[in-house]
């Protein structure tokens, strides 16, 4: 018997209409496991777009040269104590008391709003400056400057710093167990960005290091003894390219930028470290024996080749073969050979 239609429940404002009515009349061929469709019935925002971050670019702050409003709060400070002291010896009229104290009290909040506006910047060093919390731009002048005293000043260090990472436990492309760590030079290019645009610039690049390496140190196998693929062992040069290039993608949306980087540590995991070695050794030992039998071939060849041309002596196949079996011995034996003289002839 079939189940009557369901009723159409309100509409939630933040669903569109049209699409909401066609859930609700598909409902009985959704199944349950559906989230989605069950969250939109109960009314909870669904939406996969969120609003972009207000990103900041750093900009030229204006600010003047600390030593003029120094001289200029120097001669206004001793004009200050002058008329203080010529007042105090004069007998002035109530008139003038009234005048004279409201053009000193006018000279101590000038005196002030000067002496708060200064600020020290050093070599490779910025300062932010902020209106009421809105940006203005960054002052990247060393030395005394000065601007207003309601303007917030942040400073920030564009000097270049070091990170060496902590040692790693990652797979590599073969999913052998490596430990890698690696050396970060890194700096702020974008002194906004580094400020407004994460919340800790210096935890947001140990983050993104760790990140970084755990990314480049699975793209890459450790080792390859046949030579035919990059690897972490061997092409340091791409690897560190290729991670520089991977760590300035990630750094540049805090405004920071690598210098320089390079793996300080890589080694097999301590659990596969015996048998990843003994396989290294097997390696080196199966091509050390190609190259060996490759040149006692080589050589084997050219002295067969050279008798015959000179007509030294003439061979039959059987004993071309002995020679042959003689010689392989002899190149590729590990132990120095005893040689037999023979005294009869040469089929004997």
């Amino acid at each position: 018997m079939a189940s009557a239609p369901r009723q159409r429940g309100p509409v939630p404002q933040h669903i569109n209409r049209v699409w909401f009515f066609a859930v609700q009349d598909r409902l009985d061929e959704i199944p349950e496991s559906d989230i989605k469709v069950i969250s939109l019935l109960k009314g909870l925002p669904m939406t996969d777009s969120h609003p972009a971050m207000n990103s900041i670019r750093e900009t030229r702050a204006w600010s003047t040269s600390g030593y003029l409003i120094f001289l200029a709060f120097l001669a206004l400070l001793a004009l200050t104590i002058y008329r203080i002291i010529a007042f105090a010896g004069s007998d002035p009229q109530d008139s003038e008391i009234f005048g004279f104290l409201v053009s000193t009290a006018l000279s101590v909040v000038a005196l002030i709003v000067l002496s708060s506006g200064f600020y020290m910047i050093q070599p490779n060093q910025a300062a932010a400056i902020t209106l009421f919390g809105s940006y203005r731009g960054t002052d990247r002048s060393t030395g005394l400057r000065w601007v207003w005293p309601w303007m917030g000043k942040t400073k920030v260090s564009v000097r270049a710093n070091n990170v060496v990472s902590e040692k790693l436990k990652i797979n590599d492309l073969r999913g052998n167990p490596i430990e890698i760590a690696t050396n970060v030079v890194w700096r702020v290019a974008d002194t906004a960005q580094a400020l407004y645009d994460v919340d800790d610039y210096k935890a947001f690049v140990e983050v993104q290091i760790e990140a970084a390496v755990r990314s480049i140190g699975s793209k890459y196998p450790y080792d390859d003894i046949e030579h035919h693929e990059v690897t972490l062992r061997s092409n340091h040069g791409e690897v560190n390219a290729d991670l520089r290039a991977e760590l300035n993608t990630r750094l540049g949306l805090a405004g920071l930028t690598v210098d320089e980087c390079g793996l300080t540590h890589l080694a097999y995991a301590p659990e596969i470290a015996g048998a990843m070695l003994r396989r290294q050794q097997a390696e080196a030992v199966i091509a050390a024996r190609t190259k060996l039998v490759e040149g006692a071939v080589t050589m084997v060849e050219m002295a067969l080749k050279q008798l015959g041309e000179k007509d030294v002596v003439h061979l039959d196949d059987e004993r071309k073969a002995a020679m042959v079996s003689n010689l392989m011995v002899v190149l590729c034996g590990e132990r120095d050979t005893q040689p037999v003289v023979n005294t009869g002839t040469l089929y004997q």
